[in-house]
């Protein structure tokens, strides 16, 4: 393609009055083509390669669900939830983010009063929690969710669910003034963990009552910069749990709205997060159903509501786009149940991430993907199968890095698994047996596999694809390369790999493995400017030296 574009220039050479315009035209069609990863080299379907190639780094696909409960709790002394219980830290170490599920109630207990070290539900220390995931370089997501005990009793006692949509009964879902009950809990939470220090004192505020005598009494305190990240509750397109539950996308946008920033400040002082913090990003609920059409109503309800910013961009109640995906033999946008999962490769997961790739980049918006996984019960309809030799816990750690790998290579910025800790394993119920470390806080193989993935390639990003079939990779961390292979199949495939290296450069070959910290390393050799790699369905790393 390059040389035709040369060609092209040299045809019109004697032309200075053509020569500028094909020359301009060049440089597009070949920033589009690397824009577009379209590669050059042989077997490689153009169709089926990402939207855009960027310098996402690759820890960023590497990280986890949890709770409080699975940083602070002793197993010795489980009424303690003040302080770091190091084994759990030591593991939760191994992956880079944390999407860190809390209940409004925890720190809302009573309306109107907030409580955050300890909070007045459950006693957990939120800020050491914080602090220590800062310190050990481990991105936080929070993900406000679900409704206050007190807010519920506003409904009939039948309709009391605490995954009911975040106002109280009879209000108008579609009325950003619906929601500032929870956009004041935001504000406030914004105010204590983002990074403004400079925020309103008479807006912010504690319960500063203790429980009982020596009990630790809360403190207010502002700009601690320990979250950067919250997200507004947990899949509201809850189309399962019926009306009282589900928000229609203008129904949500207003909720958001107020999250946001006080509906543009029209709710009053002390509403919203932007309100506490500007630089705090606002992640918008992880949708359970993968239609990027939802998050197009979700702009237009901006469009009418909210307008547009003096740059003539929307003016926008969220800054990045967010879906949650599991991959297996059902699709999403289609009725019918799954039977079980699927490797990632062969699922949707690729075009889903397109699609909403494709509409974020219109708006100049991050995507993220806050729950995958599979399940390692052999009864669940999400679980990873066994694949000839290979068990159930490494097939899920096969397509776990698969996963990760996949959303990298179609542009999507953050990846949270689900979850740290089997909800339980003896249960065939859909991701009740997720989970990366066991009850006795050992890792699974898939999470060996990560920590493995993240300590040789997180710092590095994904540029191209050069091969379909086998899946090879390239990855980029300043003048380093490292080609990632694997066969994206499911049968126990192998094959062979003859990757160009000019020169006979030097290599070491990396591979996953079970039970370490860090990959098994190879010193491998070109013959003839060729490395012949065996490749299978688990990823091997070839690194240049």
């Amino acid at each position: 393609m390059l040389n035709n574009i040369t060609n092209l220039v040299s045809m019109f050479a004697l032309s200075r009055k053509i020569l500028l315009p094909v020359v301009l035209f060049a440089i597009v069609v070949v920033y589009t083509c690397r824009k577009n990863n379209i590669s050059e080299n042989a077997g490689v379907n153009a169709n089926q390669l990402p939207l855009v190639a960027d310098t996402n780094l690759f820890k960023n696909m590497l990280g986890i669900n949890a709770f409080e409960w699975n940083f602070l709790q002793d197993p010795g002394n489980p009424n303690n939830g003040l302080n770091i219980y190091e084994p759990k830290m030591d593991l939760i170490k191994s992956f880079s983010g944390v999407r860190h599920y809390l209940d409004w109630q925890k720190i809302e207990n009573q309306q109107g009063k907030y409580t955050f070290n300890p909070t007045h539900d459950g006693g957990w220390n939120l800020d050491t929690m914080y602090q220590r995931c800062k310190n050990d370089g481990i991105d936080m997501l929070v993900c406000l969710k679900t409704c206050p005990r007190w807010l519920l009793e506003t409904y009939p006692a039948n309709e009391r669910d605490a995954e009911n949509v975040p106002m109280p009964y009879g209000a108008n879902k579609a009325d950003p003034q619906s929601y500032i009950l929870q956009a004041k809990a935001a504000f406030q939470f914004a105010a204590r963990y983002g990074r403004t220090k400079q925020v309103d004192a008479s807006q912010v505020s504690v319960n500063t009552t203790p429980r009982w005598t020596g009990d630790p009494v809360n403190e207010v305190k502002t700009g601690l910069g320990l979250v950067k990240y919250i997200e507004c509750d947990n899949e509201r397109d809850k189309w399962w749990k019926g009306d009282k539950a589900y928000q229609k996308p203008d129904e949500y946008a207003a909720n958001l709205s107020a999250f946001y920033d006080g509906n543009k400040g029209k709710l009053g002082k002390g509403v919203g997060v932007k309100t506490a913090d500007p630089t705090m990003q606002v992640v918008m609920a992880g949708l359970a159903k993968t239609d990027a059409g939802y998050v197009t109503a979700m702009i237009d309800w901006c469009k009418k509501n909210r307008g547009y910013k003096p740059d003539g961009s929307v003016d926008l109640c969220f800054d990045v786009i967010n879906f949650h995906l599991y991959a297996n033999d059902h699709s999403s946008q289609s009725n019918g149940n799954a039977i079980k999962g699927i490797a990632p490769e062969l699922s949707e997961a690729g075009k889903v991430a397109a699609d909403f790739v494709k509409l974020a980049g219109l708006h100049h918006l991050p995507v993220w993907v806050t729950e995958a996984g599979y399940d390692v019960n052999p009864g669940s309809p999400q679980r990873a199968v066994k694949i000839g030799n290979k068990s159930e816990l490494l097939t899920q750690a096969d397509w776990t890095i698969r996963t990760a790998m996949l959303y990298e290579r179609y542009g999507i910025k953050k990846l949270f698994f689900y979850e740290l800790y089997d909800d339980n394993i003896a249960s065939s119920i859909q991701y009740a047996s997720s989970g990366f470390i066991t009850a006795d806080l050992k890792r699974r193989p898939a999470a060996d596999f990560i920590l493995q993935a993240k300590n040789l390639l997180g710092n590095y990003s994904y540029r191209e694809t050069i091969s379909n079939s086998p899946l090879v990779d390239v990855y980029k961390f300043g003048a380093k390369t490292i080609y990632a292979m694997v066969i994206p199949s499911q049968e126990g495939k192998t094959a062979v790999y003859n990757l160009s290296l000019p020169g006979n450069k030097a290599c070491v070959m990396h591979q996953l493995a079970v039970g370490t910290n860090t990959m098994v390393k190879k010193a491998v050799k070109p013959l003839n400017n060729v490395l012949k790699v065996t490749v299978t369905e688990t990823p091997v790393f070839i690194e240049l030296q």
